[in-house]
């Protein structure tokens, strides 16, 4: 009979901290066998609970609900665990922490987990300390997520050395100062996340070389921060939200007829520029460009359009709306405000 794995019991304590229910039942800990059994990934694990336990957290060994049952099973493997993935030679690849409302920080202990190509830190309010330089060991990390947390500081120019990152999600934060160009480097990068925190400073240059993948789209949020200046004349994304920022000039390059922009947000700023010769995207779906100082007239290929959504309300816009398409589905809201629009789905008629 195979002897019971440390690992096993220093997982189950690691997804009892993220499990409030768990905690409440005080269940016995399963035995677990196949797991990953590498001392370093042992003591990683042993480190990342040890850093919750310090700060008044009595953490009972719990049975864990396997995937899709509904009741505890003491004898499950710890790789069919809830929020535990392993790869087909037992290898911890994925650990989830959410939900801990306990002081929290991460671990350096965290870059001796080799194998891990996602880490996810999701709903923590009392995140504390910030990210530790030994994540750079984590060269096979694909998903790097620390969502709605205190985490505050700065965005680490270390990031960028993590070169398989496909997505970062760092949203819903206290990060401030501004975004390191150095994250343009990450070439496997898909999306983008940093929504919801303080940043300053402008958009890198840098961000021009972000694209689409050959089987994917690019995804780039920068919304809801206090980025100022212009936008890179190079961006060319299909998805890119920098709505609610201090951004000013022209964004007239993300309305070019052959782009690969699909959804675009750009509301609430002070963008300023002419839509009357821009070329709409073939693909977009939805453009928001309201609360801004956009002059100009509607181009009139917006009727060839297959649009989802649109507003470009709050602007300095004038002329008649063109008329066809989905134009009009869009109604009055989407054109109201602007200084001499007319026709519908306005109720004013044109001279």
């Amino acid at each position: 009979m195979p002897m019971p794995s440390e690992c096993g019991v220093v997982l189950s304590n690691f997804v009892t901290a993220t499990n409030p229910w768990i905690l409440e039942h005080r269940l016995f800990a399963p035995v677990c066998y196949g797991s990953d059994t590498t001392r370093k990934t042992k003591e990683a694990l042993k480190t990342m609970i040890l850093s919750i336990e310090p700060y008044g957290i009595y953490i009972q060994r719990g049975s864990l609900i396997p995937r899709n049952k509904g009741s505890p099973n003491p004898s499950a493997d710890c790789c069919s665990w809830n929020y535990v993935g392993c790869d087909p030679s037992d290898r911890v690849t994925q650990i989830l922490f959410y939900n801990i409302h306990t002081p929290f920080q991460i671990p350096e202990a965290v870059g001796d987990l080799p194998y891990l190509n996602t880490l996810d830190f999701n709903d923590i309010p009392n995140f504390t300390g910030s990210i530790p330089y030994s994540i750079t060991k984590l060269q096979n990390l694909e998903i790097l997520r620390i969502w709605n947390t205190s985490l505050s500081g700065p965005i680490p120019e270390f990031l960028s050395q993590l070169k398989n990152l496909r997505y970062l999600y760092l949203g819903y934060n206290q990060l401030s100062g501004p975004i390191p160009a150095s994250l343009a480097n990450l070439n496997k990068l898909q999306s983008l996340d940093l929504l919801s925190n303080k940043l300053s400073g402008s958009i890198p240059d840098s961000f021009g070389s972000f694209k689409d993948g050959e089987y994917s789209i690019f995804s780039l949020d920068l919304s809801h921060n206090q980025l100022s200046g212009g936008i890179p004349t190079s961006i060319n994304v299909s998805s890119i939200d920098l709505s609610h920022n201090k951004l000013n000039g022209d964004a007239s390059m993300l309305l070019r007829e052959n782009g690969a922009e699909e959804w675009i947000y750009l509301s609430h700023n002070q963008l300023d520029f002419d839509l009357t010769k821009v070329k709409f995207p073939k693909k977009l779906k939805v453009l928001d460009l309201s609360h801004n100082q956009i002059h100009g007239n509607i181009p009139k290929q917006v009727i060839k359009l297959d649009l989802e959504s649109m507003d470009l309300s709050y602007n300095q816009l004038c002329g008649k709306i063109p008329f066809g398409g989905n134009v009009q589905k869009m109604g009055a809201k989407s054109f109201a405000h602007n200084r001499c629009l007319c026709g519908p789905p306005l109720p004013n008629k044109c001279n």
